[in-house]
């Protein structure tokens, strides 16, 4: 494509409908990990322009360097993948909170990517581009797509794509702290692993399609590790369960987001007005999703 044009990619959050977290770990000292995760309209955007090298800003600016960045270390995997030289600017604006669960980081690392296809005329489906993916996170490859999926291995490993639940209603809502890291998740999860719940429940409701079947079995066995690290996180949790309209209320990954997925749009942003304007907590409605990045010519 022309070398003055720029793209927008609109990097979505997801949710997890399921998370199981194993004790064992890979060759590469990663947990084995059961995920079934499914994208909601809540977006961060990115900009993606050619420079003379490369260059990842954020606004709101980031607190770390920009090489930590996920969306710079997939620029430079990719880079590696192609052996080309990766010289773009990208501006990441911000909307998808940090240190939420809600897959920020890992999304924009997948925005970076396609956008970078686009670029170079790179087909998305080339076998080197899930390998940066997982290279970069065990989320990325996820939101390469972003119909409701099951990942297997370290939650890196697609298994399986559902049909999507396109327009069902969720509500965000997570306690005004620094939020949870990853890597404190998974060290507190090390010194006494939670049971994982029963994954076959969800994935046989949703190859049925049986939403009724499927909130019923939502499950996340780093629950109890986010809520050791912040407390607030079960009282969101507990709040949310009491909300009318309210068909299952969960942590999403590692926290500190909790979802509520809701009978209606009217309740889900009830709820977040309430979550809001009662109880001082970040909130935001949002709808289940089906597609990963969309990346259009500025």
């Amino acid at each position: 494509m022309s070398g003055s044009a720029f793209l927008l990619v609109t990097a979505p959050a997801k949710i997890n409908l399921y998370l199981g977290v194993h004790p064992e770990k890979d060759g590469r000292g990663y947990h084995r990990v059961d995920s079934v995760m499914t994208a909601i309209d809540l977006t961060d955007t990115l900009a993606i322009a050619p420079a003379e090298h490369l260059m990842v800003r954020t606004v709101p600016e980031a607190d770390f360097p920009m090489e930590e960045n996920t969306a710079y270390r997939a620029a430079v995997a990719m880079g590696e993948a192609f052996d080309r030289e990766p010289a773009f600017a990208i501006l990441i604006d911000k909307h998808i909170p940090v240190k939420s669960g809600l897959g920020g980081a890992s999304s924009d690392a997948a925005a970076v990517i396609m956008g970078i296809c686009r670029y170079w005329g790179v087909d998305p489906t080339d076998p080197r581009i899930d390998q940066v993916a997982r290279s970069v996170g065990a989320d990325v490859p996820f939101f390469l797509y972003g119909p409701p999926a099951y990942f297997s291995g370290a939650g890196d490993v697609m298994d399986e794509i559902f049909r999507p639940l396109t327009g069902t209603p969720v509500a965000l809502v997570k306690p005004l702290s620094d939020g949870v890291s990853t890597r404190e998740a998974y060290e507190r999860f090390d010194a006494a692993p939670p049971a994982a719940g029963d994954l076959e429940p969800v994935l046989a409701a949703l190859r049925a399609h049986d939403e009724e079947a499927l909130f019923a079995s939502v499950s996340n066995n780093l629950t109890p590790v986010a809520c050791e690290l912040v407390p607030q996180i079960a009282e969101v949790r507990a709040w949310l369960r009491e909300q009318p309209g309210v068909r299952a209320a969960e942590v999403s990954g590692s926290g500190s987001a909790v979802f509520a997925v809701c009978d209606t749009q009217m309740a889900a942003e009830a709820i977040v007005r309430s979550a809001l304007e009662e109880r001082g907590w970040w909130a935001q409605a949002a709808k289940m999703e089906k597609s990963g990045p969309v990346v259009a010519v500025g």
